[in-house]
């Protein structure tokens, strides 16, 4: 048994849907543990595309339990719709269970994002306007609107009555907009309520319920180290903590039940949004990546921004979230390239610097130390084992082990399930040292 927490290492989008459907086969429980609609999963099964956005990836797989963790902030028109679409491909949807104390995004939770995000002008975030961050301001604020709530009709229109004529004030004086209508919201929720009552239960309950009971546990982070709301690069971050720590707040287990923590990051670097990006390349680089990794966003259909791979985020994901296994994506973009820069070290204020630094206007100022390693120029994706790989990639793929210190145990070189490198098994197999020796000297420098 092993209870197993999928992260991922950079800006998000780095492919955690694929480890985690994968993952999932020797899983009995997947848990979400925070996020929102503002997070997106596309897993590639055969010829078939699933883009999931609250629903865990695990749903694939028939006796797989699926559970939407408390720390999850949940739209409910969103979800159904996305319940509809699994129904409509034949995938059953009756082993979905949804925390009857996650939070959930109202209309004027999307109206207030949507209109902040507009007048910060030249200090907008990125965000997705999809309500996410106003529905966690107001769990903070405790004025939020939780699953439980719904489930009770008269509960539900008591409070939502109270709470939208609280907030028609600020979007009437404040934004400028026409205020919602209680009794129309009420119906609206009311419908939603009916539809998802079945699947709500109290998940902190089960959760451990399945631990008690010694199967195993795979939780689900959305986004990634950096853009988390702690640890991330603040103000250019989102709402909750998708680093490994948030997995025992979002699905209300103890850290104890954690066996082990599994990070996921593309071999290059993508963001999505505003904020700084050391390795970003804007030119024919950048291009070639974002067309041949397909970089667009699965929630916004937003480019991605696209650089070479940095080891100091790596590092500092390494070190934030405890990780002791990599799984290291979309190793076949890189098939093209005569050879291949990876970010060692930044220099600040001419200092050379290995540590990630907390500083946001220090992180700013930083500029990419490169070392240049030689490509491969021939196509990775038919390979299913490290035997496989041209000498150039698997030398690629030690070296971002040792940059960061930790082990690969799954390399992944396109869409679909079987285009994987499996190493190791997070779950089943023995934790052992993979295309990394634990006893090397760190790497550093230029």
């Amino acid at each position: 048994m092993a209870n197993v927490v999928v992260i991922g290492a950079q800006w998000g989008d780095e492919g955690k849907g694929k480890i985690t459907d994968l993952l999932s086969r020797s899983a009995d429980v997947v848990v979400r543990y925070q996020g929102g609609v503002n997070a997106g999963h596309t897993v590639v099964v055969q010829d078939q595309t699933f883009k999931l956005h609250l629903i865990p990836s695990g749903i694939l797989y028939p006796d797989t339990e699926c559970i939407i963790g408390t720390g999850t902030v949940i739209d409910p028109k969103v979800l159904i719709q996305e319940l509809d679409q699994l129904e409509s491909l034949g995938i059953s949807t009756q082993n979905l269970l949804i925390s009857e104390t996650a939070h959930v995004t109202m209309p004027y939770h999307r109206l207030i994002d949507q209109v902040s995000e507009e007048r910060r002008g030249d200090h907008k975030i990125g965000t997705t306007k999809r309500g996410i961050g106003p529905t966690y301001a107001d769990k903070s604020e405790r004025t939020g609107i939780r699953m439980v709530d719904l489930m009770e009709p008269e509960h539900m229109k008591k409070q939502l009555r109270w709470t939208i004529n609280y907030k028609n004030v600020f979007l009437e004086k404040l934004y400028g907009l026409p205020a919602l209508d209680p009794e129309e919201v009420i119906l609206e929720y009311q419908a939603y309520a009916d539809r998802l009552r079945p699947h709500v239960v109290d998940s902190s309950l089960k959760i451990y319920e399945s631990f008690r009971q010694r199967r195993n546990i795979l939780f689900e982070g959305a986004q990634g180290t950096l853009l988390d709301l702690d640890h991330g690069t603040y103000p250019y971050v989102t709402s909750s903590n998708p680093v490994a720590g948030g997995a025992c707040v979002g699905a209300g287990v103890g850290p104890t039940m954690i066996d082990r923590v599994i990070g996921v990051a593309k071999a290059y670097t993508t963001r999505v949004g505003e904020g700084p990006f050391p390795t970003e390349q804007v030119g024919d680089v950048g291009q070639l990546l974002c067309d041949r990794g397909a970089e667009f966003g699965t929630t916004t259909g937003r480019k991605r921004r696209c650089g070479w791979f940095d080891a100091v985020i790596g590092r500092y994901a390494v070190r934030i979230n405890g990780l002791d296994c990599l799984a290291v994506t979309k190793l076949d973009v890189l098939d093209e390239l005569d050879e291949i820069q990876v970010c060692v070290a930044y220099e600040l204020d001419g200092q050379q610097c290995l540590d990630f630094p907390s500083n946001a206007r220090q992180f700013a100022r930083c500029r990419p130390v490169y070392k240049t390693v030689p490509g491969w120029k021939q196509s990775t994706i038919h390979c299913r084992s490290l035997d496989d790989l041209p000498s150039e990639a698997l030398d690629y793929l030690k070296f971002l082990a040792e940059l960061m210190e930790v082990p690969i145990a799954i390399v992944s070189l396109g869409a679909s399930r079987d285009q994987t490198i499996i190493v190791e098994d997070p779950i089943h197999g023995p934790k052992r040292a993979l295309l990394y020796d634990k006893g090397a000297q760190p790497v550093g420098g230029a």
